[in-house]
């Protein structure tokens, strides 16, 4: 049995102001032992590491989005941040492609100390333009619940403006996975977004089950960005048009 899994649960999407919006649908995740990536893709039915298969996963996808080692980006990552990596261990929560396809618009890298204690997390944010900006944060005091606060640097959605905040809530994964994001500008709560999940072992019957159960699901989360965009230009809220063009961003938070 590997320590790569998957989450299968629901996406959440509420909007508080201007006008109110809310869209929910199902998904499934997976969160992988970046050490394991080589074994998963000997040992898997169905499932590819760099190459087209109906479920696969790419290193290219993430990270310098070069196909180069992701453990040594985090690395790298983690040192500007002086966090010792040391024999570290990288989980990634992620969606995975499907039949060559994926956008993910939050990926979450976990990494652990060599006692399995949760020392950083990295909020890998892209955004339908073909960019990414990376949120890195330190853990200290490690807690069933890790809560991040920053301000917003990277333009997401054409209807929420720069000047907000970020406050992240997130259990540290197990049987269950729970990610909330609340966006808040001057005046209060704009957005509240989750991600939840139970836990299964990551074999080739779960991921073909989960496959069926979402077989298109990672060409339905870019459709219904686009349409729960459109709802939100006929409500009349306000587009605001991206002014920087960037490629991979980070940030070394606090």
């Amino acid at each position: 049995m590997t320590n790569s899994c998957i989450y299968n649960g629901n996406v959440i999407h509420k909007r508080f102001k201007p006008k109110e919006h809310f869209f929910k649908y199902r998904v499934f995740s997976l969160f992988i032992d970046l050490s394991e990536l080589n074994e998963l893709n000997n040992k898997l039915k169905f499932f590819s590491l760099n190459k087209f298969n109906l479920i696969s996963f790419y290193e290219k996808d993430h990270g310098n989005r070069d196909g180069s080692s992701l453990l040594d980006w985090v690395k790298v990552n983690l040192n500007k941040n002086n966090i010792d990596t040391q024999n570290i261990n990288v989980k990634l929560l992620c969606y995975p492609r499907i039949l060559g396809y994926v956008f993910n618009p939050l990926s979450i890298f976990f990494i652990y100390d060599k006692n399995k204690n949760l020392i950083s997390i990295l909020y890998e944010v892209k955004n339908t333009f073909g960019e990414q900006h990376t949120y890195v944060f330190k853990i200290e005091n490690e807690k069933k619940l890790i809560q991040n606060n920053c301000s917003k640097k990277f333009h997401v959605s054409p209807f929420i403006e720069m000047d907000c905040n970020y406050f992240f809530r997130i259990l540290n994964p197990g049987e269950k996975l729970s990610v909330v994001i609340d966006q808040y500008d001057q005046e209060g709560k704009i957005l509240y977004a989750s991600q939840d999940g139970k836990r299964s072992d990551l074999t080739s019957k779960n991921l073909m089950n989960s496959y069926l159960k979402h077989p298109l699901m990672t060409f339905k989360i870019i459709s219904a960005i686009h349409f729960e965009a459109f709802k939100l230009w006929i409500k009349g809220i306000k587009f605001i048009k991206k002014k920087l063009k960037i490629k991979n961003n980070i940030t070394v938070e606090n």
